[in-house]
């Protein structure tokens, strides 16, 4: 059996023999360096029939209802524990075209390369995006690449955009949310962000926290395939945190949100370093990690579900949708009392994903 993490940090696939060590301007410049740049590296590892093409575009077919998204990315440091920012941006538009109900199909994949980008990290990365599409079963078909001066990119930016098939029995908007519905969040909350902080440069400490970053795309589709419409709404808790979800969830869907705090999972390594940090759980960024809102009738059943599942083996029934204070959500807390979860109102950690 493979060493997964070798593969994810691209040590299976040795780097070929490249006549330059870092990414310069030239390899923007649409001449030799950039052909060489991409024939040797990104065709070369990310090769399927489509992207073998080297179109502009790509032409495909697709049936029934499809789904679209789109993200940036552009994390600091670009490789954390657990991760990197090329896992980041194929995980990522899986699990927002996941949210949708839909299974991802294909990606574009475009880079914004600072001046002096180690091709090593490079090349990591890249290694990495094809080992998370092989998991998630979509293929990179189309993209862009470009290069910035030294100091105008932080070594890296990447945009994905996703299309995906829907799923049949999936019907997901804020305007299916109703008075009595039960929020059920799918694991650990924070472990992103914390893995983040862990490696900032000033805010380094020790920890074994790793990222959640991951692909949800079959986990939603096993949870679709049983309860159908039975699931009003999904949401992944990225940046904001659990907290943005639910305020969002509060302020478009016009309903009122009750959760317990004794009743969202936080791994105890996470809530230490939350607090040592001064941070608030419920506002750190996750990358694995989703909020459903569903019939009562099926909350039970679904969270036994998910917690038969690799993704939601922490999955909790965390709280209720209400006609009361509609656009607000209140937490009742651990130690006795109520307070209002307002949404974050600035940057609680910047550069997370």
């Amino acid at each position: 059996m493979k060493d997964i993490s070798r593969i994810k940090m691209g040590l299976s696939c040795p780097m070929p023999k490249f006549d330059f060590d870092s990414i310069n301007l030239g390899h923007g410049s649409g001449g030799v360096l950039t052909h060489n740049l991409l024939n040797s590296g990104v065709f070369d590892v990310l090769q399927n029939d489509l992207l073998n093409k080297k179109h502009d575009g790509a032409i495909f077919e697709l049936e029934g209802k499809l789904a679209f998204s789109t993200d940036s990315y552009v994390v600091n440091p670009v490789f954390f524990p657990g991760g990197n920012i090329g896992e980041l941006a194929v995980n990522g538009t899986v699990n927002d075209l996941a949210m949708c109900g839909a299974m991802a199909r294909y990606l574009s994949l475009s880079f914004i390369i600072e001046e002096g980008l180690p091709m090593e990290e490079f090349w990591n990365i890249l290694n990495s995006i094809k080992y998370c599409c092989d998991n998630a079963g979509v293929q990179v078909v189309t993209g862009d690449t470009k290069v910035v001066e030294k100091g105008k990119g932080d070594k890296l930016f990447i945009n994905t955009s996703g299309i995906g098939t829907l799923h049949k029995k999936a019907s997901i908007s804020f305007d299916r949310i109703a008075p009595g519905d039960v929020i059920i969040i799918s694991g650990n909350i924070a472990n992103h962000g914390i893995a983040i902080m862990s490696k900032r440069s000033g805010l380094e400490f020790e920890t074994d926290i790793v990222s959640d970053t991951t692909n949800l795309n079959f986990t939603v589709q096993k949870l679709l395939n049983v309860f159908g419409e039975q699931i009003h709404f999904l949401r992944d808790a990225t940046r904001g945190g659990v907290a943005s979800v639910l305020n969002e969830i509060a302020k478009d869907g016009g309903m009122g949100i009750e959760i317990a705090e004794k009743a969202i999972p936080v791994a105890e390594q996470v809530n230490g370093a939350c607090e040592m940090l001064g941070l608030d759980p419920l506002y750190v960024a996750n990358e694995g990690v989703f909020i459903a809102v569903v019939d009562a009738s099926v909350a039970n059943d679904l969270v036994v579900l998910l917690r038969n599942d690799e993704n939601g083996s922490n999955a909790a029934l965390i709280g209720i949708v209400t006609n009361d204070h509609r656009g607000q959500v209140i937490l009742q807390c651990a130690i006795g009392g109520k307070r209002v979860v307002n949404m974050l109102p600035g940057e609680q950690l910047p550069r997370i994903c």
